[in-house]
């Protein structure tokens, strides 16, 4: 890996070579949110919460301060108005993410989609282009379409995090298993740094904890979660709650406990 890779990457991932990013990109697909309609004020929150990085579309990036935080600027986009929601296209450049600032960018592939072909063809394009400018490529590989019976079964998130490897992905961002073991087969099938997606918003706290715990103990780099944190009561608390798992060892009943602490 090139200096400028591992210059960057020391932004995004700890001394422990994990991380804890939270994805607000959900803009362009789903609108403004609850929790993304004043971004400044989110990262803010997730600043004092000890987030490691963020995942921003290039207009949000130009217009936000992220302090010492990661900044991975987000590639791909199509709303879910579109037809084809699923062919996600891409909306920006890696050059235009440094012009920006930009400590790393991202692409979302979906595998065994209608358009399939053409995203694979834009994550082998960036790849490239990442390793020319030396700027780390979060891969996000999530197994969706017809033939998909499961996004979550182990063979098919174990497929797509594979393929997201294979065509130069620097980091793999992919759906939980639902269990250690299976998701063990996921990281270890993949040669470079594997972590989680939140997906939709979950019922309680403890189970996204318990998530985040069971796939730092399946060999997971970390987690990349969105409405789970930035829809939270406490998006400050809820970060710091997954960062003293995932970078403390903290159980899950630790982890709750800080959930209870006063602002």
């Amino acid at each position: 890996m090139d200096h400028g890779k591992e210059r960057r990457l020391r932004r995004i991932f700890k001394k422990d070579n994990r991380t804890v990013i939270v994805p607000m990109d959900h803009g362009i697909s789903m609108g403004p949110l609850k929790g993304i309609t004043n971004m400044q004020n989110i990262i803010d929150q997730l600043i004092k919460g000890g987030v490691d990085a963020v995942v921003v579309n290039k207009g949000i990036a130009k217009r936000v301060d992220v302090d010492d935080a990661g900044l991975i600027v987000h590639l791909s986009a199509i709303s879910n108005l579109a037809p084809s929601a699923h062919n996600k296209v891409q909306v920006c450049t890696v050059q235009e993410a440094l012009r920006i600032g930009a400590d790393a960018v991202s692409v979302h592939i979906n595998v065994g989609a209608a358009d399939e072909d053409k995203m694979l063809q834009k994550l082998g394009r960036v790849a490239d282009e990442c390793d020319v400018y030396g700027v780390p490529l979060l891969a996000m590989m999530y197994p969706r379409g017809p033939k998909i019976q499961s996004e979550h079964a182990v063979e098919v998130v174990a497929h797509a995090a594979r393929i997201g490897a294979e065509l130069g992905a620097d980091i793999i961002k992919t759906n939980y298993t639902g269990d250690i073991e299976s998701f063990k087969t996921v990281v270890e099938g993949c040669p470079v740094p594997v972590i989680i997606a939140g997906g939709p918003k979950c019922k309680t706290d403890q189970e996204i904890l318990q998530m985040a715990w069971e796939s730092i103990n399946a060999g997971s780099a970390g987690l990349s979660i969105g409405r789970n944190v930035f829809q939270h009561e406490n998006p400050k608390l809820m970060v710091k709650a997954l960062s003293a798992i995932v970078h403390g060892g903290a159980s899950v009943e630790e982890a709750l406990k800080i959930l209870g602490e006063t602002c």
